[in-house]
C-alpha cells in the first residue's frame, strides 16, 4: 500500500473536522519543545518500536515531523503492522509554519 501524502491544507482540513485524525508526531521531545502544532501526540521515531502498542490501528493516522521524510518511514512501518488509515504530511512541520501557522518556529 503507498502511504497518502497529504499537503498542510489537507491535514489542516482534516484536524478542524469534528471527529479528527491523531496527528502523530515523530520527532525528538527536543524538536517538539522547538516547535509543534497543537494538538500533536509526540511518539519520537526512535521509541515507535517499544511504543506502537499506543497506537490505535483502527484511527486515521497522519504522521508528522520536520520535513515529511522520517514521518514517511514511520507511516510504512505502521502500515506493514496492519494500520490501513495512515497518511504522510508532506513537508512536514516546516511546510506547516510556510503554510499554514507562521507562528510555528521554523528551524
Amino acid at each position: 500500500m503507498t502511504v497518502p501524502q497529504l499537503s498542510p491544507r489537507e491535514v489542516a482540513a482534516r484536524l478542524a473536522a469534528d471527529d479528527p485524525p491523531l496527528l502523530l508526531d515523530v520527532r525528538t521531545a527536543q524538536e517538539h519543545a522547538a516547535a509543534a502544532i497543537e494538538g500533536a501526540f509526540l511518539l519520537p521515531m526512535h521509541e515507535l518500536t517499544a511504543r506502537v502498542a499506543e497506537l490505535d490501528p483502527d484511527r486515521p493516522t497522519i504522521v508528522m515531523c520536520h520535513h515529511g521524510v522520517r514521518s514517511l518511514h514511520v507511516a510504512r512501518y505502521l502500515v506493514d503492522r496492519g494500520f490501513d488509515q495512515v497518511a504522510n504530511l508532506a513537508g512536514g512541520i516546516e511546510r506547516w509554519s510556510r503554510e499554514i501557522d507562521p507562528s510555528v518556529p521554523r528551524y
